[in-house]
């Protein structure tokens, strides 16, 4: 038994961020043993998982800025989660991971399960393995009980309980909310692990004891008629003020004020009201909207919006109200990636859907939510801008500013495009992305494509052509781009700015690989037009290239080969290649022979996806490897198809940035089929990759002051 003297001094940590290092890498889980210079820490490492409890392992140091604290409880609930991206996805969402580690018995969970997600009941905290020393700890699990809608339970034979981690458990209803009525079976039999049960479940803090005592006085004092509705971050709420007036707003935050004992809300409110603030309360921040909005009261002052409650159900009511905006017609920068998951990560974020529109959602978002390639469009006054350009930079405005789009906005745009079919029909975002650079943006072609015939070609967007047969079953995208210029004769005048890659399928079914792999960088020094290039072989500059030698196994296959005259005449004496066509290249006039050539690289920010004409994206905001947003603008839905609303949702993809880091051999050879599910979709359904020059990169640094 370890003392409570002991376990005060217990500093368990998550790794963050940071390259693998010194045996510590993300979402590994440590213990810190001392603090030693330059701001690291040395530390011990639990990894592993099983029927025994994690002994610890040396772990070497780690930068205590790259570390989250954790509680020995919070750490136990992580150990028993296997995916450290998972851990990390969790930790991303502080609201249910305090709700999880404040579980007790008889609370309400909805987890997901094989056949989708489950509401359940829990019956026990279980400590899987059997600890062998001081310093070992247990896997924390948690049994649960399945019930159906009526809120019956699922089974009535004993029979063994299932066994959920946290990251399985996607919402924690509250107490209070559980019928009255509900009772419990004595359970019989356990998991074939070594197991034990804990009776007292430990809380996450303080708060989550005193949460626990007012929601059982709720509990007890409520009728079934009288009980409260479920509040959480998200909800539509209303409060009688002082005054008597009645103000509407959406909480935005719940826990323990400073000075304060019971649970309190902090709600940004529809509108202005003197004497509210931007978030704070006293010296301190607890969530961000404009000033004047926020109001900060106990929960028992909250009640749901009764101007939705015609139209809610339980299910979504959560779904906010649409704040309201004006907008100032400045310049509003791109989402820095220091604010991008407090902005923009839930339910009801983005760009929300309406009518078809899922195609010109993720497009918009794509293109504008993080990257600065298209940001000319914030800088046009408005006095001289096109009204669709002015409705357009209003919607970028707006979120960028507030991390949401209503769909009223959308529609306003697509009525503007001035063709009935963007109002009605879905359509390729190819399409609507020609529309808006040429349309409504004015721009001149984002490509200058040169073809064999010496003619130069404008293009906003380019479509991969070639056969099957040139390339592997899970080609990258450079390999893909590389076939298609090589195959097509084709050559980039320039470096674009932004280059959009549309992949080989036709129509919203038929694709021609079932995977493809995203390439981080896209190096299109090869595809340059009287650009200097390297001899593949020798690296002096080159002057001839050859389709025909793309494919072969023991010339890297998949790369561009050119060659100077030397080696593509030595190349081409094999007698596998004596019946090959080497082209000459157009060399730039006075091109040193051996000096290195500038590598000229676009950097990927955006992928769109397709699936059963569904269109969803993938955002990188930042420069971290992990920083992945997945946004889907109709995620779910409140109400029926006539009074209803779409709810748009945008995910942290850390699993993407873990996955991408991996060299291009170990991504070929992965299953897709054992990725994450929003990693699987991306190589299943990848439809468009957006990139863009470094110079134009994703804005890492805090907006600059007007």
């Amino acid at each position: 038994m370890v003392s409570m003297e002991t376990k005060s001094k217990e500093k368990f940590f998550i790794v963050l961020r940071g390259k693998a290092r010194k045996g510590f890498s993300r979402g590994c889980i440590g213990l810190s043993e001392a603090e030693i210079q330059n701001g690291e820490v040395k530390g011990l490492l639990y990894s592993g998982s099983g029927s025994n409890a994690v002994s610890p392992k040396s772990g070497g140091t780690v930068r205590e800025v790259d570390t989250y604290p954790l509680t020995r409880h919070q750490a136990q609930l992580l150990l028993f989660i296997t995916s450290s991206s998972k851990r990390l996805e969790l930790l991303c969402n502080p609201q249910l991971f305090t709700a999880i580690c404040e579980l007790t018995q008889d609370d309400l969970v909805v987890v997901k399960h094989k056949k989708g997600h489950q509401p359940a009941l829990v019956r026990n905290l279980m400590q899987i393995g059997k600890k062998e020393n001081q310093e070992d700890l247990h896997m924390l699990g948690f049994e649960v009980e399945f019930v159906d809608s009526d809120h019956n339970l699922f089974t009535k034979k004993p029979a063994p309980l299932p066994l959920f981690n946290a990251s399985d458990i996607i919402q924690v209803v509250p107490s209070y909310s559980v019928p009255v009525g509900m009772h419990w079976r004595d359970s019989q039999g356990l998991n074939k692990k070594v197991m034990t049960r804990v009776n007292s479940l430990p809380s996450f803090s303080s708060h989550g004891l005193q949460l626990r005592v007012n929601r059982t006085d709720q509990r007890v004092t409520q009728s079934p008629s009288t009980s409260r509705v479920p509040l959480e971050v998200g909800s539509m709420v209303e409060v009688l003020s002082n005054t008597g007036v009645t103000v509407y707003g959406v909480i935005r935050w719940l826990g323990l004020l400073s000075g304060k004992t019971n649970e309190w809300a902090g709600i940004e409110l529809d509108y202005d009201v003197s004497g509210c603030s931007d978030g704070t309360h006293g010296v301190q921040r607890y969530f961000t909207c404009n000033g004047n909005k926020a109001l900060f009261v106990p929960v028992t002052k909250c009640n749901p919006d009764s101007r939705f409650a015609g139209t809610q159900t339980l299910k979504h009511i959560n779904a906010p109200s649409v704040p309201p905006f004006e907008d100032s017609e400045e310049h509003v920068p791109p989402i820095p990636e220091s604010e991008a998951s407090t902005l923009l990560l839930g339910r009801m974020k983005g760009i929300q859907g309406h009518f078809n529109s899922c195609y010109l959602d993720a497009a918009l978002f794509s293109l504008f939510s993080s990257s600065t390639t298209l940001d000319n469009i914030c800088h046009q006054p408005a006095d001289t801008a096109e009204p669709i350009t002015c409705t357009l930079r209003k919607i970028v405005n707006r979120l960028r500013r507030q991390g949401f789009v209503p769909a009223e906005s959308v529609m306003n745009l697509r009525k503007q495009l001035g063709c009935d079919t963007f109002q009605t029909e879905e359509k390729d975002s190819e399409e609507f992305i020609t529309v808006l650079f040429q349309k409504v943006l004015r721009m001149e072609p984002l490509l200058q494509l040169r073809s064999r015939g010496e003619t130069s070609q404008g293009a906003y967007t380019y479509q991969i052509f070639l056969e099957k047969e040139q390339i592997g079953p899970m080609p990258t995208v450079q390999q893909l781009l590389d076939t298609s210029f090589l195959s097509c004769d084709l050559k980039f005048e320039e470096v674009p700015s932004c280059l959009i890659v549309q992949m080989p399928r036709f129509g919203k079914k038929f694709k021609m690989f079932p995977h493809i792999i995203p390439s981080t960088e896209l190096d299109i020094t090869d595809l340059l037009y009287n650009s200097p290039r390297e001899c593949f072989v020798c690296g002096h500059l080159a002057e001839h290239e050859c389709l025909q030698c793309l494919p072969e196994r023991t010339l890297q296959p998949g790369r561009i080969k050119q060659y100077c005259t030397t080696c593509n005449t030595q190349v081409h004496t094999h007698p596998s290649r004596q019946g090959h066509s080497p082209r000459p290249l157009a060399v730039p006039t006075g091109a040193p022979a051996d000096t290195p050539v500038t590598r000229h690289m676009m950097q990927l920010f955006a992928v769109l996806c397709i699936h059963t004409s569904h269109y969803v994206s993938f955002v990188k905001y930042g420069a971290d490897p992990q920083s992945w947003l997945f946004f889907d603008s109709m995620a779910d839905r409140c109400g029926d198809d006539q009074s209803g609303y779409n709810i748009p949702e945008i995910k942290a993809c850390p699993e993407l940035g873990d996955f991408l880091s991996q060299s291009e051999e170990e991504m070929t050879r992965a299953d897709p089929s054992k990725a994450g599910e929003l990693v699987r979709r991306l190589l299943c359904d990848s439809y468009m990759f957006l990139y863009q020059k470094p110079s134009t990169s994703l804005s890492t640094l805090n907006p600059q002051e007007p």
